[in-house]
């Protein structure tokens, strides 16, 4: 509950909106306590009168009764009816909503074509449908609420529903023997129990706002028993006369609905699984900077990155990603980035062109330097400009970036007009020649494929061939191939070796397979716990690592035709990033580690060719000569 509060005060409006409506609350609660005067208690002596009048700090109203009071009992019942309708429209309305999303077929398809026909009805006229049919009264404007809400969680719930149903989690559940009631509440209700939550929060000010529309039309609360709606129905009258009788009632409706909904975000997000990571709010178009210095440039090149730091700021703690990255990249050199999962490869290529999410990621020191021009703070138009055009990206996964609904020539053209004032005829040549450029055979025909129409290799294709779009200096391909099988990825590295000497590309390549680095790389520099650790030429890293954790990342990789061996493993596991250890960040993974490792900075040592971070490196091909 802590962490949640925490989360939820992160995001200063709906702190606000919180604040508003516990006081609003509380007020509520504490109003039998409070010494007011009777609700009902009428007094045609004091007709309208008027605010921080003796005795009636808010007036009165047509019939002399003290405004404070009844807008505090109104306030009451208000909240009590809006929470007990969202209450009962989230109940049964999850209750069908899951049943349907669960059992499908013909249940589903029954159940909700009813709720699409009560949802084909404008909700207002529904609720005075069914009040006129109740007959007036705040119970039945109560049910009516809770009535014309409950296909509205019956549609969400049933939409989460079904995309849970058939997880291997679930289907693990009945293969274990478990019914279909237990498997509803142990594996399927917990997982949507958010969503409901959610969706209460975010529509209770709704149905508060419906209850008193219903009061005002004098279906709802009947006199002398005063909610908000009512109280505005009966001071329309004397709008003109005495105002303060409609805008008291109406300011609190308000408040009321207005902390709601900014409540209701602050929880929507709270609960988000994927926003707990570090903020509240969505991330900025391009990664926040907070540097106190800029290093001068060291030399020219096509890209140099100089002693990058990388942060994510979540609460208190400072997760160092990138500690420090120096890296430079030449034209038509592929340097290849490896190390284990989190030691910070994706984060430092990410913070070349200002991608790293903000909040939580901040970039807290070091330059990017492309043809001499830094880009760390520039302006948002010309990393714009720059995305896509000079500086390109494959990712790990092109069926999750990818767009789902357009077909591969559309994105591809896409790409091209972004950058190029092409018109759509010249663009969708282009995008075939793209497709023909990787090797994907029937281009004319693929063009009109959607993502989901390809297998796993030839959407990779597809995505280098977005890369290519508007020929670029560099591309930086982050693991594309690491979901392919073995036969596709020599394909893939074959394709971008090729591309490489035709067009001169650099290309920053991460990944954490030895293998494709000795493919593919020109150099080689291996990253741990978000620092460079060793860098040099591939054949030399490969054949005489110099850092322990190089040599040892190496050994992990299994041997063919080399006879029977060990397969090698790191003991222990990588340090947290917030807390990394003095000195040496390996020392306590590391056999060789001694004192002097665990205590002071170590430096990234050696000639331009080979550097190493380590105290005692290992002797390398250089040495031996």
């Amino acid at each position: 509950m802590r962490a949640f509060l925490k989360l939820l005060f992160r995001n200063r409006l709906a702190g606000m909106g919180a604040v508003f409506l516990a006081v609003i609350v509380v007020l509520a609660l504490l109003t039998p306590l409070l010494p007011l005067h009777p609700p009902n208690e009428i007094n045609t002596a004091n007709r309208y009168l008027r605010p921080l009048a003796e005795g009636h700090w808010l007036g009165t109203d047509h019939l002399g009764r003290d405004l404070l009071s009844r807008i505090l009992w109104g306030t009451r019942l208000s909240l009590a009816v809006g929470f007990a309708a969202a209450l009962i429209a989230a109940v049964i309305g999850a209750a069908i909503g899951i049943t349907a999303g669960y059992a499908g077929g013909r249940t589903d398809n029954v159940t909700m074509r009813g709720v699409d026909m009560l949802m084909a009805f404008p909700y207002i006229l529904l609720a005075l449908a069914i009040v006129a049919v109740l007959g007036p009264g705040l119970m039945n404007a109560l049910i009516a609420v809770a009535a014309v809400n409950i296909p509205f969680f019956a549609r969400n719930i049933r939409g989460v529903t079904v995309g849970i149903a058939h997880k291997e989690f679930v289907d693990a559940a009945r293969l274990s023997g478990m019914g279909h009631a237990r498997i509803l509440f142990s594996e399927v209700l917990p997982n949507v129990v958010p969503v409901i939550v959610i969706a209460m929060s975010t529509t209770l000010g709704w149905m508060i706002l419906e209850t008193a529309g219903l009061s005002f039309l004098g279906l709802g609360s009947q006199p002398p028993q005063a909610d908000l709606g009512s109280m505005l129905g009966e001071a329309r009258s004397a709008l003109i006369s005495a105002p303060h009788t409609s805008l008291v009632p109406g300011a609190m409706i308000l408040l009321i609905v207005m902390s709601i909904n900014l409540l209701g975000d602050g929880v929507r997000d709270a609960l988000d699984p994927r926003l707990r990571s570090g903020a509240l709010s969505r991330p900025a178009a391009a990664t926040l900077v907070e540097r106190k210095q800029v290093p001068a440039p060291s030399s020219e090149g096509l890209l140099r990155i100089e002693d990058l730091e990388t942060q994510f700021q979540v609460g208190r703690r400072d997760y160092r990603a990138v500690n420090g990255v120096s890296l430079s990249l030449e034209p038509g050199e592929c340097v290849g980035l490896i190390g284990e999962s989190g030691s910070g490869k994706s984060v430092t290529a990410l913070s070349v062109m200002g991608l790293v999410a903000s909040p939580p990621g901040v970039i807290t020191g070091g330059a990017v330097r492309l043809d001499g021009d830094d880009l760390i703070g520039a302006p948002y138009a010309r990393l714009r400009a720059l995305r896509g055009n000079r500086v390109a990206y494959i990712f790990q996964d092109p069926l999750s970036t990818l767009h789902p609904l357009y077909r591969i020539g559309e994105q591809l053209a896409e790409a091209i007009r972004v950058h190029h004032p092409v018109g759509r005829n010249e663009a969708k040549r282009r995008a075939v020649q793209l497709l023909v450029d990787v090797r994907i055979p029937n281009p004319a025909q693929r063009i009109r494929a959607y993502p989901h129409e390809l297998s796993g290799g030839m959407r990779q294709r597809v995505g280098i061939a977005m890369a290519l779009a508007n020929d670029p200096d560099i591309i930086i391909a982050d693991e594309p191939t690491t979901a392919l099988d073995v036969t596709v990825q020599a394909q893939i590295l074959k394709l971008l070796d090729d591309l490489r000497r035709s067009r001169g590309l650099a290309i920053l390549f991460i990944t954490h397979d030895f293998g494709v680095v000795a493919q593919l790389c020109d150099r080689v520099a291996v990253m741990y716990a978000g620092r460079i650790v060793e860098e040099g030429p591939t054949a030399e890293v490969l054949e005489a690592p110099a850092h322990p954790y190089t040599k040892r990342l190496i050994a992990c990789v299994p041997e063919l035709g080399g006879g029977r061996r060990r397969l090698e493993a790191i003991p222990g596991l990588p340090p947290a990033v917030d807390d990394l250890p003095p000195g040496c960040a390996f020392a306590p993974r590391c056999d060789k580690a001694a004192e002097a490792c665990r205590s002071g900075e170590v430096a990234l040592q050696g000639q331009d060719r080979r550097r190493v971070r380590c105290l005692f490196p290992e002797p390398t091909t250089e040495a031996a000569q």
